[in-house]
């Protein structure tokens, strides 16, 4: 059975035609008429249509309820010129495919999915849904037949017909080599091992002795796993002494399934990489990202992941490895664990986007979703960095189901609603479970404790303050609070531009120890620039610049000695590597300015106003000379 849709862009949809199992030609330019009986309301209609050009006669009536023809009706449909005219079939309907077509309608790609549920998530913004399920070769066979390219959202397909198809010449991206390879963990593990991808031990167990052997090899707690079918949690169990082998097996279904062991890795993160690679074998890796998990199910996902850039570094590195021996286009998921020595060991790859990658749509320039398509298609790579400096993804999973389930869920999407920064994803399920994926929130922000100072607010209490998530991006500090009368200009700056600020004393020589924790910790608590007053010695900014990577502007301010000289000389003779921008001595009010231009960088609204306070000091000082010019200096004195 096909479900049919006009094609929309950006999203929009229409009311389904429902029909018998028809398909127009794949070939664009080539013509075949097909017919079926269609439903709309209470009028039954015999749907002539052909694949070229729009040609329409109508003649409908109501229906008598009998089983005859009241209507008739010959169409013709154009094909969607888009970035790319090559069909794109989706095996699966569920959230992944919704979110491929809502990035394919931006693009114009026309996408057919087959899945098995009449109102599977994808259904509502596919171009065409045709009801039968991806794991059965008949129905998979008859919908390659429509396709340009082949791909998937979920792995469990049937395997064995996308090899036959390959064989025919049919384009499956990625290859049915690779789904072959993941859809058998233990196959999986064996073999990134021969291509020298870093993984926990493992080992295979057909019986109890196998068993007992992988405790006595690899100790306790020992992880048990299901080669098959196993995915957010499912498939998993573990034995925390030899006593509970037998019990985790059976929890598993037995050793008949399939069943791995593995080492339990006492890893400190788990990591996740997006990989895309084109049809031309190009790679691009999105931000390394945490994922942390609740009962085993994606829970949130921090972007990018809170790690040295040598840790990053070496999580890309292992991902491309892993991907680059296997075959095929499109985006891959490398789930990653990150243990307590900085190594980096392999945990498993899913070969389609994923859900670690959902913050790509807003966090982004080119999204998971929109990357996938353009590998598949063969057209080039988008830019797959971080258009945000952080954004975080929580995912919505059912606390209950039936009514209360999805009335817990709409109120807090509606909570979400009045963050700032939050996006929100509603996969349009019909029916809630306990632990389903039902939608997501995605929350950009300055920085990572920017957005999960947000997050805290959205699953906070009932009644919270929206501007209690608005973190200090500058902060003013000073070695005493005799500093304040010079230091507070740059506060009133910083208030004039709207830009949230914190102030303190942090004295270098009297509280060196706050000093150092200040420095180190200020960038992750969503700081981007410090400004940092001192007198005499005036050692406070250069040991704050040597300390953080941040940029630091200096203000000298004026001592009962040597007029400020001493503090000035101080914070200008920094060694090379240790910069600090320095303004005049007790100018803070410069030291703000300079700071709202930093941020300016990367702030629309503030280099806006910017410009707007330089237009003002220019009318400011020309309104000036007029008066001076037009009145002369004696009266413009008042004298």
């Amino acid at each position: 059975m096909l479900l049919q849709r006009p094609f929309y862009s950006c999203g929009q949809r229409s009311d389904f035609i429902l029909g018998s199992s028809i398909y127009p030609n794949r070939l664009h330019g080539q013509r075949r008429v097909f017919n079926s009986l269609v439903k709309v309301g209470d009028q039954r209609i015999m749907l002539e249509s052909s694949s070229t050009r729009p040609n329409c006669r109508c003649q409908s009536s109501v229906g008598d309820g009998n089983n005859s023809w009241d209507a008739a009706v010959s169409t013709e449909i154009s094909p969607i010129h888009g970035v790319s005219e090559v069909v794109v079939g989706v095996l699966g309907g569920g959230q992944l495919g919704r979110m491929l077509c809502q990035a394919a309608s931006c693009l114009g790609i026309k996408i057919l999915i087959l899945d098995p549920s009449e109102d599977c998530p994808a259904s509502s913004m596919c171009h065409r849904h045709v009801l039968g399920s991806f794991d059965d070769g008949a129905s998979v066979q008859k919908f390659a037949k429509e396709c340009g390219v082949l791909t998937i959202e979920i792995e469990h397909v049937d395997v064995a017909t996308l090899e036959k198809l390959e064989k025919e010449g049919v384009d499956c991206q990625p290859k049915a080599s690779t789904i072959r390879i993941i859809q058998d963990k233990y196959l999986q593990k064996v073999h990134f091992s021969q291509h020298g991808i870093p993984l926990p031990d493992f080992m295979e167990i057909n019986n109890t002795e196998d068993a007992t052997s992988a405790g006595d090899l690899f100790g306790y707690p020992l992880v048990i796993k299901s080669k098959r079918l196993a995915y957010d949690g499912r498939g998993n169990a573990v034995a925390y002494k030899k006593e509970d082998l037998a019990s985790a097996v059976s929890a598993l279904g037995g050793y008949g399934r399939g069943l791995y062991a593995e080492r339990c890795v006492p890893f400190v993160k788990e990591l996740a990489v997006i990989v895309a690679r084109g049809r031309d074998g190009s790679f691009s890796c999105f931000p390394v990202v945490e994922t942390i998990h609740r009962d085993n199910i994606c829970h949130i996902v921090n972007a990018p992941v809170d790690v040295p850039d040598k840790v990053q570094k070496q999580a890309s590195d292992v991902a491309l490895r892993a991907v680059g021996s296997l075959e095929g286009a499109g985006v891959f998921a490398v789930e990653l664990f990150l243990t307590s020595s900085n190594g980096i060991l392999l945990n498993e790859v899913a070969p389609r986007p994923h859900n670690s990658g959902h913050h790509t749509i807003e966090s982004c320039y080119t999204s998971q979703f929109e990357q996938h398509l353009r590998a598949i298609v063969g057209l080039p790579l988008g830019d797959s960095s971080m258009k945000t400096p952080a954004a975080i993804m929580y995912n919505l999973l059912g606390e209950e189901e039936g009514d209360i389930g999805f009335h817990l869920a709409h109120k807090l999407m509606k909570r979400a609603l009045s963050i700032p920064g939050a996006a929100v994803h509603w996969y349009n399920k019909l029916e809630i479970r306990k632990q389903r994926k039902m939608g997501h929130i995605t929350i950009q922000g300055s920085s990572l404790s920017v957005v999960r100072a947000r997050l805290g607010l959205l699953l906070g209490e009932e009644n919270f303050d929206v501007h209690a998530a608005v973190i200090p991006c500058v902060g003013i500090i000073m070695g005493s609070d005799s500093d304040l009368p010079v230091m507070k200009d740059a506060a009133m700056v910083l208030e004039s531009f709207n830009v949230p600020y914190e102030i303190s004393i942090v004295s270098a020589h009297r509280t060196p120890e706050r000093m150092v924790s200040y420095a180190l910790h200020a960038q992750e608590r969503g700081i981007h620039v410090i400004i940092a007053g001192a007198g005499g010695a005036a050692h406070l900014p250069g040991m704050v610049a040597s300390l953080t990577s941040l940029p630091v502007i200096g203000v000298p301010v004026k001592t009962s000695s040597l007029d400020g000289q001493d503090s000035l000389l101080s914070i200008v003779q920094m060694p090379k590597g240790v910069p600090v921008a320095t303004v005049a001595i007790q100018n803070a009010t410069n030291a703000g300015l300079l700071a709202v231009r930093i941020l300016g960088i990367v702030n629309p609204f503030l280099q806006k106003r910017m410009s707007g306070y330089q237009d003002e000091m220019r009318e400011m000082v020309l309104s000036k000379a007029e008066k001076l010019e037009k009145e002369g200096w004696q009266r413009y004195m008042n004298l």
